[in-house]
């Protein structure tokens, strides 16, 4: 009788563990499909306002490359909040990185230089802000910000506020129809690559599981024996690679560096790792729901300026958007803890 109530028990346990995290994986799923119909409704309709320009091959291959300077982004955005954190120096980062990436001293050392510059530059900001937050214990807002106004300062005394164009062919080769892969652009693969890898690292490693950790409750993760610490100064340095990254894209792109590139990076990046199903407060990310929403930006965007429509409308719209998934965020948490 009593092994057959220990049984019982224990089935009752794996029911309702399973139980929990069924609902979670449902609205993670639903979440998912809402953002593809959304996605789907997007190109509705800019195929109805400019069917001859938006579903162009050349105009789709346009937007998935310009959803990969910011994706690469947003990927290292998503581990930052699921920890509980926040980065709102990534846009200038990605300007400091691509301007010291394109000065003609490291342009003497071609591709290799400019990568390995861009990369060791947004690790550096990263390290900084890893070491600020972790160990000096600033408000992740306030770190950030500084690096923000920091790191915009930097880039514009370095390039006087002029474009640095880039003249290494192997570099701007990249951009151009030719280097494609069975028509996909380099940079979506780049930004494919990040993106595959940065699933694995949050939902099958335990570098990912202790990031989700971290954001739930900080407190019990040190207590259960996670460098809380360590791990956030990782996750900042793991936001400026990405950084470093999006900023050897965006020379790709643009062939040049400018201080003004990156500009309200950090917003598009936030915004889609919200309206993505990220949790603001942490403890819960999703890297397939935050490209969803660069995906969505991206379109937006390209369907606005499809149809000449100002930019300050794209703005308003973008934050509309942004304060809607909030309010569902904060719906969805009271409505989880009532049932």
């Amino acid at each position: 009788m009593t092994l057959s109530t220990a049984k019982t028990a224990k089935t009752a346990g794996a029911s309702a563990q399973d139980g929990g995290r069924r609902p979670l994986g449902l609205r993670a799923d639903v979440r998912n499909l809402s953002l593809l119909g959304v996605l789907a409704v997007l190109i509705a309709v800019g195929g109805l306002t400019r069917p001859d320009e938006f579903l162009a091959v050349s105009n789709l291959q346009l937007v998935l490359t310009q959803a990969s300077v910011i994706g690469v982004v947003t990927v290292g955005m998503t581990f930052v909040i699921t920890s509980g954190g926040i980065d709102l120096s990534v846009g200038a980062i990605v300007a400091l990185a691509s301007v010291w990436a394109t000065t003609l001293a490291t342009q003497e050392y071609g591709f290799a230089g400019i990568l390995f510059t861009a990369v060791v530059v947004g690790v550096g900001c990263g390290l900084v802000n890893g070491l600020l937050v972790a160990y000096g214990g600033m408000v992740p807002f306030i770190a950030t910000l500084a690096m923000l106004a920091s790191a915009r300062g930097l880039a514009l005394q370095i390039t006087d506020g002029r474009t640095q164009i880039v003249s290494v062919e192997s570099v701007l080769d990249l951009g151009i129809p030719d280097a494609y892969i069975l028509g996909i652009p380099p940079l979506v693969l780049v930004f494919a690559a990040v993106t595959v890898l940065g699933w694995l690292v949050l939902n099958r490693t335990t570098f990912g599981r202790r990031t989700v950790a971290v954001g739930g409750n900080a407190e019990a993760a040190r207590l259960a024996g996670i460098d809380v610490r360590r791990q956030r100064l990782y996750l900042y340095l793991l936001s400026g690679l990405c950084c470093g990254i999006a900023a050897f894209l965006l020379i790709i792109l643009s062939g040049s560096g400018q201080n003004t590139n990156g500009n309200l990076y950090e917003l598009d990046a936030i915004a889609a790792a919200i309206i993505g199903g990220t949790l603001l407060s942490g403890g819960r990310g999703t890297i397939v729901g935050s490209v969803l929403g660069v995906l969505v930006f991206t379109t937006i965007t390209n369907i606005f300026a499809l149809n000449n429509l100002q930019s300050d409308v794209q703005q308003i719209a973008k934050g509309a958007i942004i304060v809607a998934a909030v309010l569902v965020q904060h719906r969805t948490a009271r409505h989880g803890e009532t049932t």
